[in-house]
């Protein structure tokens, strides 16, 4: 058995090396791993006297070399590969030790230059993670020295080995590792710099496609969220379409026979919200849709094209971001979390008039359009959400509540800001089940029609039998559209 120990952050590795060589593995190590762990007094064979060639370029240049990764990456029930190997005298490798040159703590410093940063962006050591990595069925990776006392104890408790169990999950955080070093290095060789992130106190770069902006200042970290959000709502419409977002919620939706009268329906939705929001539209801004919105304090307007006439109207706003609404994006959705990162396929998932179950008495109506107009907006807001619609245009929102009956709540609230009557005959949508019934009963109160929602409760039949005593129509989707 061969391990290949080459570390930055030393802790613990020369307990580690004396356990493997108390269990007759062979050790190999590179420049100042390999003194660390002579003067320690264990037998170590240097890189070199493996490959035949000298660390050169400066350290650049040491553990790229057939002799290295082909006895990482040979598979060892391969008859071909282990004959292969063979012929060319290449020792298979068991385990590999290597935490990276400490890039994210060299560019944290103050003052940090780029040829600094350059001379701490490791090549041999990932490389090596992820020849192991890959070849995790055979060969163990530790790319971080608190997994050093596990796999010490390990070693012990099965006579020098390590079992499959470990080296598959040693090889999922090492590709997570190499993840998470590439991105510092992208971030911090970023073309693209925000003035901050969420906050001015906070240091932010954009990573990916830059976005086509015809005018304005440069996008925030914010503006980049919300007009996605936006992007994403309006590009869910056939017809002409415009949102209003905030803090990635559409606050004013609405579609309507052209842009303009989209935008006008929106905005009686909820007007005070829309100022200083962040507008999408599904169509080209033409020059009387450039009017009407210049008639508002507005941070960005995402749309496929602007008119020669509108970026005529708009140049006069000179701060108001022009942003070209680019409907390709990843088929996974990416969040970060404290430790680490979330992938999932992106809610793509669409309802159509056939796919929705009456459950009620009361039949939905024949024109079911304010019901999926309603369902399309709800899967664009922040859970718990319950969007409330009439007639194509988003009259209240209760976006991100504890409970759904506060997000009705808000959503009512909101609704009769602007006018008593706007709720008479409107219907509701939840992006999630109703767990009790009483969102029916207050929707009674405010006499909503019609309701579109998920089901699946244990309690169904509670909100079903209070639809039926309050003659709501309601229906089932059997789909769910959480939105964290």
């Amino acid at each position: 058995m061969r391990a290949l120990i080459s570390v930055s952050d030393k802790t613990g590795i020369v307990e580690l090396a004396k356990t493997l060589q108390s269990f007759k593995w062979e050790i190999i190590s590179t420049g100042g791993t390999s003194k660390a762990l002579k003067d320690a007094g264990v037998t170590v064979k240097d890189i070199s006297d493996i490959t035949g060639f000298p660390e050169m370029l400066d350290g650049r240049v040491k553990t790229l070399h057939p002799k290295i990764h082909g006895g990482l990456l040979a598979l060892r029930e391969n008859p071909e590969h282990m004959a292969v190997a063979k012929q060319h005298e290449i020792g298979l490798i068991d385990m590999v030790v290597v935490n990276l040159y400490p890039f994210e703590k060299t560019v944290a410093k103050e003052n940090v230059t780029l040829e600094d940063a350059i001379e701490n962006i490791d090549i041999g050591g990932p490389s090596m993670i992820r020849s192991a990595a890959k070849n995790y069925q055979s060969v163990a990776v530790l790319t971080d020295p608190t997994d050093y006392a596990q796999v010490v104890a390990e070693l012990k408790a099965n006579a020098g080995q390590v079992t499959p169990e470990t080296r598959a999950l040693l090889g999922k955080k090492a590709f997570y590792r190499t993840a998470e070093y590439d991105l510092a290095i992208a971030t911090f060789l970023s073309p693209t710099p925000l003035r901050y992130g969420e906050n001015p106190h906070q240091k932010a770069n954009y990573l990916g496609v830059p976005y086509q902006q015809l005018q304005g200042k440069e996008l925030s970290f914010n503006n980049i969220i919300d007009i996605d959000a936006a992007a994403a709502i309006v590009s869910d419409f056939q017809e002409p379409a415009v949102t209003v977002v905030k803090h990635t919620n559409p606050c004013c939706a609405a579609v309507g026979k052209t842009p303009l009268e989209a935008y006008q329906k929106a905005l009686t939705g909820d007007p005070v919200s829309a100022f200083g929001g962040i507008v999408g539209c599904n169509r080209e801004v033409d020059k009387a849709l450039a009017e009407a919105m210049g008639k508002l304090f507005l941070e960005v307007i995402v749309a496929p094209s602007f008119s020669e006439e509108a970026k005529a109207v708009l140049a006069a706003k000179k701060n108001l971001r022009l942003v070209f609404l680019d409907k390709t994006e990843s088929a996974w959705d990416y969040k970060k979390t404290a430790r680490g990162f979330l992938a999932q396929e992106r809610d793509r998932m669409t309802t159509h008039a056939a796919d929705m179950k009456v459950v009620t008495k009361m039949k939905a109506p024949d024109n079911l359009h304010d019901l999926l107009f309603a369902w399309k907006i709800c899967r664009h807001v922040k859970s718990n959400a319950i969007v409330l619609a009439k007639d194509g245009v988003v009259i209240g929102v209760g976006a991100g509540q504890m409970s759904r009956i506060d997000a009705l709540d808000m959503a009512i609230k909101k609704a009769r800001q602007h006018s008593a009557d706007k709720l008479k005959g409107c219907v509701l949508a939840s992006d999630a089940f109703f767990p009790f019934r009483d969102v029916v009963d207050s929707a009674a109160e405010a006499n909503i029609s019609e309701i579109i929602q998920p089901g699946g409760s244990i309690r169904d039949d509670e909100s079903i039998q209070a639809c039926d005593e309050h003659r709501i129509a309601m229906v089932f989707t059997d789909k769910r559209h959480f939105k964290h």
